[in-house]
């Protein structure tokens, strides 16, 4: 069981701590971190820690049925009472982003409106979707100081850079009046925040180069549950038969998502490369906007097959299933975070091949860990190449394994990092009673 430092020397002398959560979206909805939240929720339950969540009623991936039974449920206790969500109502999200905007903005002053009317809150917790989010929690935190007569801490969890991503993604370009309402609205939460959590160096260099002190920074990637992925050794992975994979060819990997900033292209292009070596077998389980795409690059090809996207709780089989696993990413666009998959493919012990851009975090990391090798994105010969190498040691020996299960223990792991948020929560709430 995870337990913070609270009973230590400096422990707390108030009592339990109350963390004033205003949260975007929330549980039964879909979203790619959820696992996340409820791993925080888990090790905030451990530490003793309380949590009031204001969250409007649930919109994205639930059904009408879902979103009704959730309407009447305007209080929800879990974890033993230590997490309490406050639910409020608020018309469905659409696809049109003026909509969403729209949709965003109410959200936001209904928080504040909640926020601000909030008893005896030791801590507020900012994530950074939407972009306003820190904004809107720098205005409550300041209000409930003044309320309480006492200062309220702030901690800003962010997953990406505004507007830097807008820039990435050609929604906006650097200059641009959208651009600079972002640097302010961004700006003035790093200045109201006590402590900033990163999910990597490469956004912690950034913000520092925005004018952020480093020593407010703290780095904390995205972690898994290395209970839960673990490595299978190929003769009991059940997909080899359910997809009717030969266990004798070196099988190349990949599975995620498919989207443009992926660049998934690049493997129909190595495959193409490569398929005169009936040896070498390419596998797919994704989906995305490129998927279509890439089946279409390589339908006369023999040597690579698309399928959808597997359950999660198939991670380690299919992280398993591959002799090497690959990561893709656009030109430029991998220096802005590191993706999740990452973690749960070392834990599998499964060699990396990453068609990345060189200079990120993930590059840094692969290198640090002995976990593979990365080549420059979108280049589909010095992928296809780096692929025939790994080939050629398999050939050799059959056992092309790595031993990164142990640095995914140690350093992204759910026990580790769990910790790590108890921990600057519990410094924050010490530092301000002092």
């Amino acid at each position: 069981m995870v337990r913070t430092r609270i009973n230590d020397t400096t422990k707390l002398e108030a009592g339990v701590v109350r963390i004033l959560k205003l949260s975007a979206y929330c549980y039964p909805e879909q979203e790619s971190s959820s696992h996340l939240t409820d791993d925080l929720y888990e090790a905030y339950e451990n530490a003793g820690y309380h949590v009031e969540n204001y969250v409007p009623t649930p919109t994205r991936g639930v059904s009408e049925r879902v979103r009704k039974e959730y309407s009447k449920k305007k209080t929800e206790e879990l974890y033993n009472g230590h997490i309490v969500i406050h639910r409020f109502a608020m018309f469905r999200e659409g696809r049109n982003p003026i909509g969403r905007a729209i949709r965003y903005l109410l959200v936001n002053l209904v928080q504040y409106w909640k926020g601000i009317h909030a008893d005896n809150i030791d801590i507020v917790y900012s994530g950074s979707t939407p972009p306003t989010q820190g904004m809107l929690c720098s205005f409550v935190k300041r209000r409930l100081s003044r309320k309480y007569g006492r200062t309220v801490a702030m901690v800003f969890a962010i997953q990406d850079i505004f507007p830097d991503s807008l820039v990435a993604s050609g929604l906006t370009r650097q200059g641009s009046l959208l651009w600079r309402l972002g640097r302010r609205i961004s700006n003035y939460a790093y200045k109201n925040a006590d402590r900033i959590i990163t999910i990597d160096a490469t956004l912690k260099q950034n913000i520092i180069e925005k004018g952020v002190p480093k020593e407010k920074i703290e780095v904390i990637p995205n972690w898994i549950d290395t209970n839960a992925v673990y490595p299978i050794n190929r003769d009991k992975n059940k997909l080899f038969e359910e997809y009717s994979i030969d266990r004798n060819k070196f099988i190349v990997l990949y599975a995620g998502n498919m989207g443009a900033s992926q660049g998934t292209m690049v493997i129909a292009q190595a495959a193409a490369k490569l398929r005169e070596f009936r040896d070498i077998y390419f596998v797919i389980f994704g989906d995305g906007t490129e998927k279509e795409n890439v089946i279409s690059e390589s339908k006369n090809l023999n040597n690579i097959s698309v399928y959808g996207l597997l359950p999660v709780e198939r991670v380690s089989e299919v992280y398993s299933l591959g002799n090497v696993a690959l990561i893709t990413c656009k030109k430029g666009v991998g220096k802005s975070s590191v993706p999740s998959k990452l973690w749960s493919i070392m834990a599998c012990n499964t060699p990396i091949i990453a068609s990345f851009d060189t200079d990120s975090t993930l590059a840094e990391t692969i290198k640090e860990a002995s976990a593979g090798r990365c080549v420059d994105p979108e280049d589909a010969d010095a992928l296809a190449k780096a692929i025939y190498a790994e080939f050629l040691k398999w050939k050799n020996n059959k056992k092309l394994l790595v031993e990164t299960r142990s640095y995914v223990i140690n350093h992204a792991s759910k026990e580790v990092c769990t910790q790590k948020y108890v921990d600057i929560i519990h410094d924050c709430v010490v530092d301000v009673r002092k």
